[in-house]
């Protein structure tokens, strides 16, 4: 099998028509170009809706309120309500499976809120529990972040984002330990973050996080709960039992159980989940197409290798006339067919790696684009191809080998 003049004799046979070697070659060569742009695409796509998400734990849900659309026990349509601390305790009572449930309150940036020293800003302003942190991860680079000490003891002390930071401080300034003033309140700076992801939202870097107790005593807010960040346990989507907490919400506010409009809620899980079914439809397809294309050039190969074999009928004559076996003819004209297609495919997987390095270069140097992140093809999926292309070849030497020693020696040498 690995005889030298075997080989000369393929390549031989090969270069002997060199454009119809070629334009049989290209078939493969683009069939495996196609299917690795057709996945790399899918790849950088399903990368940059991903990177959207940002690392918040996918299996959770947000809660908030809105006005009801239906009255009950005596009360009016359109009333509006809040959630309470009390809520977060009945949640964790009666609702089973539950991993974090973070209560939240917020100011908005509407207006400059935050003064340090002369200089103003307008940021987000998050009353938070600890766990939030593990919810919605932050990069902490310097300091730390709040902990439950720090609710425990209602203190003034804060987290800030580097676009804060860049905004209120000077380059040389200390940050840590320094105070800032959120509306008339002090707060003494214990961390700043650096939020990953985020689809490159720079407001993500604009916030201020500060401890959930300190928050209602400083601005007035008692036990209400602007909203609420639910995380089931490992194993237990929260899609199954958002219906419960729901259930127990309108118990505890009084609303119609057939109020579908009254709570506000954004399903992570579910949304991912569809976001995952979708890549793996546009997987499928990517598979099918970049095969179906790929199979058009082995079938190429195949009819090629045929109009070879019939050229070829004398000198396969001759060979048998001399004593060659059966299967070294057979063999012969398998080779010719798998070095043919290997030799195209890996020039396909050669190009394929070289666009995807292209496109990632052009990335790196124009920045981020929204929706598209880092195009690539698993190492799995090339080897898989390789194999594939593997079994095109003897698949498409197969019948021209098989026609090869039907051909009797004396019937071949009478061929013209």
């Amino acid at each position: 099998m690995f005889r030298i003049d075997r080989w000369k004799e393929i390549i031989e046979v090969l270069t002997t028509n060199w454009f119809r070697t070629l334009l049989t070659a290209f078939g493969v060569f683009w069939g495996i170009l196609i299917l690795i742009i057709l996945l790399a695409a899918g790849k950088g796509l399903e990368n940059g809706v991903k990177a959207d998400f940002g690392d918040i734990a996918t299996n959770t849900m947000f809660v908030w309120t809105r006005s009801t659309t239906k009255p009950y026990m005596g009360l009016p349509i359109g009333r509006r309500f809040s959630y309470t601390t009390e809520d977060v305790e009945s949640m964790w009572a009666q609702i089973p499976n539950l991993r974090f449930v973070s209560p939240r309150n917020q100011i908005g940036s509407d207006t400059p809120n935050v003064t340090k020293g002369v200089k103003k800003g307008a940021y987000n302003i998050y009353g938070d529990y600890p766990e939030i942190i593990r919810q919605d991860p932050l990069g902490i680079t310097q300091g730390r972040f709040i902990n439950q000490l720090d609710v425990d003891n209602s203190r003034k002390v804060a987290v800030i984002g580097i676009g804060v930071v860049q905004d209120l401080f000077e380059a040389d300034e200390t940050v840590i330990g320094s105070f800032i003033t959120v509306q008339g309140v002090n707060f003494k700076v214990i961390g700043v973050y650096n939020k990953e992801g985020g689809g490159g939202n720079q407001n993500a870097q604009k916030e201020i996080f500060v401890p959930f107790s300190s928050f209602s005593k400083a601005f007035n807010r008692g036990n209400k709960v602007g909203w609420m960040a639910v995380t089931a346990q490992d194993g237990t989507p929260i899609t199954k039992i958002k219906e419960s907490i729901f259930e127990l919400l309108k118990k505890q506010h009084r609303i119609a159980p057939d109020d579908k409009r009254a709570i506000g809620h954004f399903d992570l899980f579910e949304e991912y989940s569809r976001v995952e079914s979708l890549f793996g439809a546009m997987r499928f397809i990517a598979f099918f197409v970049g095969l179906l294309v790929l199979i058009s050039g082995v079938i190429g190969v195949s009819n090629i290798m045929l109009i070879v074999v019939k050229e070829r009928t004398k000198e396969i004559g001759i060979r048998r006339a001399l004593g060659e076996s059966p299967f070294s003819i057979k063999l012969q004209i398998m080779m010719e067919s798998i070095f043919l297609t290997i030799l195209s495919g890996m020039g396909g997987i050669s190009v394929g790696a070289l666009f995807i390095f292209g496109i990632n270069y052009v990335l790196t140097l124009t920045g981020p684009v929204d929706m598209f992140m880092a195009p690539s093809v698993n190492v799995g999926v090339v080897i898989g191809a390789l194999g594939i292309l593997i079994f095109s070849g003897l698949l498409a030497g197969f019948i021209p080998a098989r026609s090869a020693i039907k051909v009797k020696p004396i019937e071949a040498l009478r061929t013209e």
